[in-house]
C-alpha cells in the first residue's frame, strides 16, 4: 500500500507543498498526497489588501484546487477539519459552510498541517462585534462591498459622505491597506464617481508598538511613516486599543476615536481548533510546537509549518522562526525534501530560516523594505527597485505552482486584461 500524505490547509505553504509533493512522489507513484481546504480555490493571502481596495480582481487571479491537483498529480478534499484519532491515524472532516454532506474520515501514515493564522484581537471587547478582518478572500471582498457601496451611495445622492477609517496594527497588512485605499479613492474619482476623493476619505492608523513594522530597521520603518504621512495617513503610534465600539474605538488613554469603519489588523494566532488536537503541545497563540525537523514535538507522523507552527530558530537561542510568507515557503521546500527522505528511511535535515528582507508596497505611490544578504547587511531600498523586487515574490510563487512557463504566460495575460479592464474592480 502507498504511503498517504495528507495536507491540511491549502495557503501558501500547503498548496505549495502539495505541489512540490505531487511532481515528485505523486508523480513517480511512491505517496498518494491528498491536500484538505474549506475553500475551492486559493489567493495569496498577502494580496489581500488589493483584493479589500479593489486593485486586485479573485475571480481572475484565483488558483482552482481540483484543477491544480490533476495537473500535479496529488487528489483535493473539500472539507473543514473537524479533529483527529492520533491512534487509529485519521482526521476527521465536516462540510464547510453552505454545504451539507456528513462528517467523514480520511486516514493518514504522514499529517502536515498548514492551516495558517488570523488576526489576534488580544480579547479586545468589541472588536469580534465591529470590526472587519482581512484573514479570508470572503472579508476582503466583503470590506470592498462596504467601501464600494459607500462610493456609491455618495455618487447616487451627489452628496458628500466623508468616511472614517480607523485600522489598527501596524504591521504589513495594516500599512499596505492604508496605501491601496488612498490608490482606490483616486482611481474612483478619475472614473467620474461623484464626491470620491481623497479629502472625504480620512484614514488614521493606530500601532501600540513605538514605530509602524517593527520587522524592519528603524530607517526603513521611518521612510515608511513619512510615506503614509504624505498620503494623508494619520499615523498614531505608541497607541493602544481598550475596546471597540459601533461608533469608534476607545483608546488606553480614555480618548474616543470616531470611525465609521473599523478594520483589525494587528498580530496573529493559530486556530483555536489545534488546542484540540488529540493532546498534541500548543503554545499562547495555539501554534503547534515543532522540532526544527517540523515533526510535532509529541508525534513524529505529524507536521506542521508556516503561521499554525512554533518552530525554533536554533537550538540554543529560544527564538523561534517568525510568522512570515517567506518562512512557509522555505519550510515548504524543506519539508518536501524531509518527506522524501522519511519514505527512503533517511534522517530527516533540521529547518534553517534564512530571513531575506522585507518589502512593501505602498500601492501606486512607493515600495519601500530592507534586504538581507546584498553587501553583507540590511540595505534599504526603494523605487522602482523594491516595486520590481516586491511584484517578483508574487512571481516566484506562482512560479512555484504553474511552473516558470506558464507563470510568465500569466503575467502577460495579466498585462494584456489591464488594457481592456478597469483599473480597479468596480463591483
Amino acid at each position: 500500500m502507498k504511503h498517504r500524505i495528507v495536507i491540511v490547509g491549502g495557503g501558501a505553504g500547503g498548496i505549495e507543498l502539495a505541489t512540490r509533493l505531487g511532481k515528485t512522489l505523486g508523480r513517480r507513484n511512491h505517496a498518494t498526497i491528498t491536500l484538505v481546504d474549506a475553500n475551492l480555490t486559493h489567493i495569496w493571502k498577502p494580496l489581500f489588501h488589493e483584493v479589500a481596495a479593489g486593485s486586485l480582481n479573485p475571480g481572475v487571479d484565483e488558483l482552482n484546487y481540483i484543477a491544480q491537483a490533476k495537473w500535479n498529480h496529488f487528489h483535493f478534499q473539500h472539507g473543514r477539519m473537524a479533529g483527529i484519532d492520533r491512534t487509529s491515524k485519521a482526521i476527521r472532516l465536516t462540510a464547510p459552510s453552505g454545504s451539507s454532506w456528513q462528517e467523514r474520515e480520511i486516514e493518514y501514515d504522514t499529517l502536515v498541517m498548514a492551516v495558517g493564522s488570523h488576526c489576534n484581537d488580544f480579547a479586545t471587547p468589541g472588536v469580534q462585534q465591529h470590526c472587519q478582518f482581512l484573514d479570508s478572500r470572503a472579508q476582503a471582498e466583503r470590506l470592498h462591498g462596504v467601501l464600494l457601496n459607500r462610493y456609491m451611495r455618495s455618487h447616487a445622492s451627489d452628496t458628500a459622505h466623508p468616511l472614517e477609517i480607523a485600522i489598527v496594527g501596524a504591521g504589513a497588512t495594516g500599512v499596505e491597506l492604508c496605501a491601496e485605499l488612498q490608490h482606490a479613492v483616486r482611481v474612483i474619482k478619475g472614473y467620474g464617481v461623484k464626491h470620491a476623493c481623497p479629502s472625504t476619505l480620512n484614514i488614521t492608523l493606530l500601532e501600540a508598538g513605538p514605530r509602524v513594522l517593527p520587522v524592519l530597521n528603524e530607517k526603513a520603518s521611518q521612510a515608511v511613516h513619512n510615506g503614509l504621512n504624505e498620503l494623508g495617513i494619520n499615523v498614531r503610534v505608541g497607541t493602544a486599543v481598550k475596546e471597540v465600539t459601533e461608533n469608534g474605538v476607545v483608546l488606553a488613554d480614555g480618548e474616543t476615536l470616531n470611525a465609521d469603519l473599523k478594520i483589525w489588523a494587528a498580530g496573529i494566532k493559530a486556530p483555536e481548533f489545534l488546542k484540540t488536537l488529540d493532546g498534541l503541545e500548543t503554545n499562547r497563540i495555539n501554534q503547534l510546537n515543532v522540532k526544527r525537523t517540523l515533526q510535532t514535538t509529541l508525534d513524529d507522523s505529524i507536521f506542521a509549518l508556516g503561521d499554525c507552527s512554533s518552530c525554533p530558530l536554533d537550538d540554543t537561542s529560544g527564538r523561534f522562526v517568525p510568522p512570515r510568507a517567506q518562512a512557509a515557503n522555505q519550510q515548504a521546500a524543506l519539508l518536501c525534501k524531509n518527506l522524501e527522505r522519511h519514505l527512503d528511511g533517511e534522517p530527516l535535515l533540521d529547518f534553517k530560516y534564512e530571513d531575506k528582507g522585507t518589502l512593501i508596497s505602498l500601492a501606486s505611490f512607493d515600495t519601500v523594505g530592507s534586504l538581507n544578504g546584498i553587501f553583507s547587511g540590511k540595505v534599504i531600498t526603494r523605487g522602482l527597485i523594491a516595486k520590481t523586487l516586491y511584484t517578483s515574490l508574487y512571481r516566484l510563487h506562482q512560479a512555484a505552482l504553474y511552473g516558470t512557463p506558464r507563470m510568465l504566460l500569466k503575467a502577460l495575460a495579466e498585462y494584456l486584461q489591464r488594457k481592456t479592464r478597469p483599473k480597479l474592480r468596480l463591483h
